[in-house]
């Protein structure tokens, strides 16, 4: 009985600990969406920012996708 209290008690410790993970990682990863999409409202003043948006997201894009 002692055994299979503690094996529950690891499974959802380690079931707590991935759902940390996973919520972390969206965050994370909606953070840095945010970071790529240009705001809503431009004006021509803004031009060299998103240009520089639109060079980190191709830079990233090709990173991503190379070959480790």
């Amino acid at each position: 009985m002692a055994t299979e209290s503690n094996l529950l008690t690891s499974t959802n410790a380690e079931r707590d600990d991935f759902s940390e993970y996973v919520a972390h990682l969206q965050l994370h990863m909606a953070l840095q969406a945010r970071n790529l999409v240009p705001p809503l409202k431009q004006s021509q003043e803004d031009s060299r920012d998103q240009l520089l948006h639109q060079t980190q997201a191709n830079f990233e894009k090709l990173v991503s996708r190379r070959a480790i």
